[in-house]
C-alpha cells in the first residue's frame, strides 16, 4: 500500500472516554438520579450533569434517558455498564496496590460497629498509641458493611465471619455479654423483672436470643435496634439488658444479675486481598486482636 492511500484512508482511533468520567456514568447507574450520584461522589449537581454530557458527547451516544423522577440507562448505556464497570475494578486495585506502596505514614481507615469503636476501640488504641504514631488512623463508625473494593476501609471489624466472595477473614477475638441492671431490679421479684432488648432484623443475634429465652414470658418495655439506646434504658433502670462488658463494666449504675445466661460474640477483621500484607494495616489488625485478649485477662474472667 502506498503512503499516500495510508493518508486518504487513516485508521480511526475508538473514541477515548476518561476514566474520571466514566466513574460519574458508573455512579449513576449505580445510583439511579444524577442527585444520588453528586452526593456520593462529593460533587455539586451541575459538575455531574456536566461530567455525564462530556462523556456522551465523547463517544457519541446517549447513556441515560433524564425521566422526571430518575435516570434510566438506554440500551447503549445497558451494553456499556459491564466494560465500564471492570474499568473501575481495575481502577480500584490500581488505587489500592498504590496505597499499599506508600511508604509510612499514609492512613489506615477502620470501619468499626459505632459502639464499640468509640467506647473499646479508641480508648484502648489510644493507650497504645506508642505502637501506631506512624500511621494516620481514621475510625469509621458504621453499622453497614464497608465495601471493600470502593476503598471505604481497609479494614473492617464485624461481629460475624465474612461470606463474602474475594474479602478475607481473620477472627480476632470474642466479646462477651451479659445480663445487667440497675441495684434495685435485684430487690424484686424475679418474676416482677422487666427486659429491654433488640428489635427486628436483630432479634437473631445469639446475646438477643439468649436474653429473650431468659425472659420468657416476662415483658420487653423497650425494643431498639441500638445498642447505645439499650444501654442508656438499663442504666435509667427501665429493665434487664444484655450488654457487652465494654459498655457495662465499670459503669456504677450497673451490676451484672446473678444466675443469668451469658453469650459471646465472635470479633472478625475483614480486608480485601489487595491490602492484606501491608505492614500498616497488618499492625493495626494485631494490635486490635492483642488488645482484645489483653483485656479479657485483666478482667479476670469479666467480660469485656
Amino acid at each position: 500500500m502506498r503512503t499516500s492511500d495510508v493518508q486518504k484512508h487513516p485508521v480511526t482511533a475508538a473514541p477515548f472516554a476518561a476514566w474520571d468520567d466514566v466513574r460519574f456514568f458508573i455512579e449513576v447507574a449505580r445510583q439511579g438520579s444524577l442527585s444520588g450520584a453528586a452526593r456520593t461522589l462529593g460533587v455539586e449537581h451541575s459538575t455531574a450533569a456536566r461530567r455525564i454530557a462530556a462523556l456522551e458527547s465523547g463517544i457519541g451516544l446517549r447513556l441515560f434517558d433524564r425521566l422526571a423522577t430518575r435516570w434510566r440507562l438506554t440500551p447503549q448505556g445497558e451494553a456499556l455498564l459491564p466494560a465500564a464497570r471492570r474499568i473501575e475494578a481495575e481502577a480500584l486495585a490500581f488505587g489500592r496496590a498504590a496505597a499499599s506502596a506508600t511508604a509510612a505514614g499514609a492512613t489506615v481507615r477502620v470501619s468499626a460497629p459505632p459502639m464499640f469503636a468509640s467506647h473499646f476501640l479508641v480508648p484502648q488504641l489510644a493507650t497504645r498509641f506508642d505502637r501506631w504514631q506512624d500511621i494516620q488512623l481514621e475510625i469509621v463508625g458504621e453499622v453497614r458493611f464497608a465495601d471493600h473494593q470502593r476503598r471505604e476501609a481497609d479494614l473492617a471489624l464485624r461481629f460475624m465471619r465474612p461470606t463474602e466472595t474475594g474479602l478475607a477473614g481473620r477472627k480476632l477475638g470474642e466479646l462477651d455479654f451479659r445480663v445487667y441492671a440497675t441495684a434495685d431490679w435485684l430487690g424484686r421479684p424475679a418474676s416482677a423483672w422487666c427486659f429491654v432488648g433488640y428489635n427486628e432484623p436483630l432479634t437473631d443475634v445469639p446475646h438477643q436470643k439468649a436474653l429473650a429465652a431468659f425472659a420468657g414470658s416476662r415483658p420487653f418495655v423497650l425494643r431498639s435496634n441500638n445498642l447505645g439506646a439499650l444501654h442508656s434504658a438499663c442504666r435509667s433502670g427501665l429493665g434487664l439488658a444484655m450488654l457487652p462488658g465494654f459498655l457495662a463494666h465499670g459503669d456504677e449504675r450497673l451490676v451484672e444479675v446473678p444466675c443469668a445466661p451469658s453469650a459471646t460474640r465472635e470479633l472478625w477483621s475483614v480486608v480485601h486481598p489487595d491490602v492484606r500484607r501491608d505492614p500498616r494495616v497488618k499492625r493495626i489488625k494485631d494490635l486490635i486482636a492483642e488488645l482484645l485478649a489483653e483485656t479479657r485477662e485483666d478482667g479476670a474472667g469479666q467480660a469485656i
